[in-house]
């Protein structure tokens, strides 16, 4: 048979088809597979590739399983040790609640002695003093030079000194002027009328009817009223304003008017019918009425002034010369309404009005004159309302300088003053035209005034309305201290006050109960010494009053003075005061002024602001006596001195306690017995004074005092067994926590229990972790059980426990953080390995997969190729047979 002959265009076609048949069983082998790379000869490189790295990650996720595990075991852990550090608080509550409990013991070790008097405020019980002197400064008298040391008579005030002027003052007088008026008639005989005549018998003359004033008709003398009435006398209202009957005389109603003026020279008077006005040399006269002349006229007068007139000579000025008047007067100038001078500190105010009377007078103000004065050296004096003159004089001036000044006194009765010159003392006066301002024995001349008024009175050459201070100093000498002690200087002594006054010794009475000498006592240790007479045997006497050395028993007739038993009397020796302490305390001194200083109390550099002194200490008296413990359970051991308090001493039971509690011991007192008891603290209240734990007594005081014998401490019952049964509960938490530490495991692994865990994190396993476990039951953590009668049974019993205790959440507390901190890197490796298997699974992939939509496009490509290489195979074959049938 003849072989099969193709074409050339056959043969290309079938070996195109073939070799699309071939691309096409690739493709659909990797669109079934998933896969590019099937097998070593797709692509040798990818393939052994993603083999390796295919088993890589196979061996990680084999790891992860442990690492998982790993992770539980530490969750386990960590929750155990939650639960045990509940367990543990619950411990410490139980022990903190044996704290709050009664004392396990009804009575603890303890020493007693009984101290009479002894109160929680003072331990030292009732207390024996002597009287100690304490020694100030030498002093000196007022002798020349200095030197001579002072004596108790010396006296505390100095000589009297004074404020002169340096030549007579004079002033032009004034001479009466006169004013008549017309005739005045009685009756219907035209009768003239006399100054004994009825006002209401003044007639014009033709007609019995009155035609004089009627009643309520007024006229004004300087300003004041005189108004006329039905009847009565003359009489004055608390304004200076009159009434008078008209049933009064002519020369009654003269008299008033006259009054009215001040007008004490040649009185007004009827002469031939005419009423005759005399101003007077006091002030002018001014006479009118409300009615425009016309109840003037009734009496023949008009509406006027009458003006004193200025006499031809001048006159030396005296007591009685008026402070301001336009004619005789200091000054022609009126003094201002408030115008003060001040004298020694005390005040002296001018006042435009007229002297207050009767209810008018302010409650303790007593008025003499033109004087109101407070009875305390402030006085007020009383201008009236004229703008011309004033009645006041140099003399009311100088009376209420010496008032300030403590020359005078003044005693007030129902609003009524006194006024007399102290025994003693210079009154200030004014003689041939001089005016001369005396000092007081108790204090030194200081006055301030406007200068003008110093001017007129001859006291400077100065002149203005600004103020001026005049001053002079006492003097010493022989019979005086060298120092005068000021006015209102005082001393404190003890609490008590004793005050240096510039004044007179009030006479003993009802109201000065307390006088002794030149002391005024209250009976209560305060004390007024009066400077004028006062000396310095009655400071000393003042200041035992305030101590308690000397007594006073208060009297109508004065204080009878009497010196305590055990105590004596201070005195001056050599010029020092010699000063008693008394019995009733220690002597504490200090004051204001110059007292201090002056009494030499200023102590050795001079500069001392007090004087103290402590009182002697009697046989038999605590003070100073000292108490010891040595050290009691580990204690600081104890020394502490009974005394006032200060510097370290103990006085109080509070003080004592202060200084007992770092040596574990406790006092208490009872106030009514004076029993002392020192007890071992709460806190060592099993334990025994004395013994073994230490707390052995001593010092001077346990052997002036008969202490007790250390005593055992007794048990309290009851509190023992609430005690005891918190001890049960303590042992019940203990089990508990035994059995939470045994049942934290996971997986067979215990971290509380003493297990390790070792873990793996790479292939290699070069990557690990080992974490230590630990013991975590009651022995472990530090605890032991408890056992009833010996622990809890006091507070350090018990505050032992709670160490331990406080220990353990320590320790659970710590290795929490370790355990936290060793999950946290075992979740962070279990991530990593996680996502690393996911980049070494993808990286294989993307080494071996195929791309689906490639091989599915070339899928369709090559099916379509094939089926147009068949159709190629047939139009070829067919163009053969064509040729083959052209040719038979």
């Amino acid at each position: 048979m003849s072989g099969i002959v193709l074409s050339n265009a056959v043969r290309q076609n079938l070996s195109s088809l073939q070799a699309t048949a071939d691309l096409l069983a690739t493709t659909q082998s990797r669109l079934s597979s998933g896969k590019k790379v099937n097998s070593a000869l797709d692509n040798p490189t990818n393939f052994f590739t993603a083999a390796s790295l295919d088993a890589r990650a196979s061996d990680i996720n084999n790891l992860l399983d442990g690492i998982s595990s790993g992770v539980q075991i530490l969750q386990a852990a960590n929750t155990g040790i939650t639960s045990l550090t509940k367990l543990v608080d619950s411990a410490k509550s139980i022990a903190n609640q044996a704290l709050q409990t009664t004392s396990g013991y009804a009575t603890k070790s303890n020493v007693s002695a009984t101290i009479s008097g002894a109160t929680a405020e003072d331990i030292r019980g009732t207390q024996s003093f002597d009287n100690a002197v304490a020694t100030g400064n030498v002093i000196f008298d007022g002798t020349t030079g200095g030197t001579t040391a002072a004596a108790g008579t010396d006296t505390l005030g100095g000589a009297i000194v004074s404020i002169a002027a340096s030549a007579a003052v004079t002033v032009l007088g004034a001479v009466d002027a006169t004013a008549t008026g017309a005739v005045l008639s009685v009756g219907t005989a035209a009768a003239t009328a006399a100054g004994t005549n009825l006002i209401s018998e003044l007639t014009n003359g033709s007609t019995v009817t009155a035609t004089g004033p009627a009643a309520g008709d007024s006229i004004t003398v300087n300003g004041k009223t005189i108004t006329f009435t039905t009847a009565g006398a003359s009489s004055k209202d608390s304004s200076g304003n009159y009434t008078i009957g008209l049933d009064q005389t002519v020369n009654s109603l003269l008299d008033t008017i006259d009054t009215v003026n001040g007008n004490t020279g040649l009185s007004s008077a009827v002469t031939a019918g005419r009423l005759e006005l005399h101003s007077g040399t006091n002030s002018p006269l001014t006479v009118g009425d409300n009615a425009g002349g016309a109840v003037l006229a009734k009496l023949g007068l008009t509406a006027q002034t009458v003006d004193t007139a200025a006499a031809t000579a001048s006159a030396n000025i005296s007591a009685s010369t008026q402070l301001f008047n336009t004619h005789g007067g200091l000054t022609t100038t009126a003094i201002a309404d408030g115008t003060t001078l001040s004298v020694n500190g005390k005040t002296i105010t001018f006042k435009t009005a007229d002297a207050p009377q009767g209810n008018n007078i302010p409650t303790g103000t007593g008025v003499l004159g033109r004087i109101g004065t407070d009875g305390n050296g402030n006085s007020t004096i009383y201008l009236g309302d004229q703008t011309k003159f004033t009645n006041a004089t140099v003399g009311d001036l100088l009376t209420a300088i010496d008032l300030a000044n403590g020359v005078k006194a003044a005693s007030i009765s129902s609003g009524v003053a006194t006024i007399s010159t102290n025994s003693g003392q210079t009154a200030s006066a004014v003689a041939a035209g001089i005016t001369t301002i005396q000092s007081s024995t108790g204090g030194d001349l200081n006055v301030t005034a406007f200068t003008d008024l110093f001017k007129n009175l001859g006291l400077t050459t100065s002149s203005g309305t600004g103020p001026l201070t005049l001053t002079k100093q006492r003097t010493t000498s022989g019979t005086t201290m060298g120092t005068l002690i000021a006015d209102g200087s005082t001393l404190n002594v003890n609490g008590k006050t004793i005050t240096f006054k510039n004044a007179a010794v009030p006479t003993a009475s009802s109201s000065h109960t307390g006088i002794s000498g030149n002391v005024e006592t209250d009976g209560s240790g305060n004390s007024t010494v009066y400077l004028q007479k006062g000396t310095l045997d009655d400071v000393l006497k003042a200041i035992d009053l305030a101590t308690g050395v000397r007594v006073a028993t208060l009297g109508i007739s004065g204080a009878t003075i009497a010196t305590a038993n055990g105590s004596a009397n201070s005195s001056i020796t050599s010029g020092s005061l010699k000063l008693s302490t008394g019995l009733a305390s220690d002597l504490t001194i200090n004051g204001t002024g110059n007292a201090l200083a002056a009494l030499g109390l200023t102590g050795p550099s001079g500069t001392s602001t007090s004087f103290t002194a402590t009182r002697g200490v009697a046989a038999g008296s605590l003070n100073g006596k000292s108490l010891t413990f040595s050290s009691f359970n580990g204690g600081s051991a104890v020394n502490v001195t009974l005394g006032d308090g200060s510097n370290g001493t103990v006085k109080s039971l509070a003080q004592l306690n202060v200084a007992l509690a770092a040596n574990n011991l406790t006092a208490s007192i009872d106030n009514a017995s004076g029993k002392l008891t020192i007890a071992a603290s709460n806190d060592y209240a099993s334990r025994t004074l004395g013994g073994a734990d230490g707390g052995v007594l001593g010092g001077t005081l346990a052997s002036q005092l008969t202490f007790t014998v250390p005593t055992a401490p007794v048990a309290d019952v009851n509190a023992q067994n609430t005690r005891a049964g918190l001890v049960k509960q303590f042992n019940d938490v203990l089990d508990q926590i035994k059995t939470t530490a045994q049942d934290s495991s996971f997986n067979g692994v215990n971290l509380l229990n003493g297990d390790n865990l070792k873990l793996v994190f790479n292939e290699t396993g070069k990557s690990t972790i080992s974490i230590q476990g630990v013991t975590f039951n009651p022995t472990g953590l530090g605890l032991s059980t408890l056992a009833s009668g010996t622990d809890f049974i006091d507070n350090n019993a018990t505050n032992s426990v709670l160490t331990k205790l406080s220990a353990a959440s320590t320790a659970l507390r710590s290795q929490s953080s370790a355990f936290g901190s060793n999950l946290s890197i075992v979740q962070a490796r279990q991530d990593f390995s996680k996502s690393l298997i996911n980049v070494l699974q993808t990286g294989s992939s993307n080494l071996t997969l195929a791309d689906t939509n490639e091989e599915a496009a070339n899928s369709q490509a090559l099916t379509t190729r094939q089926s147009i290489a068949v159709s190629a195979l047939s139009l070829a074959n067919q163009s053969q047979q064509s040729v083959l049938q052209l040719l038979r």
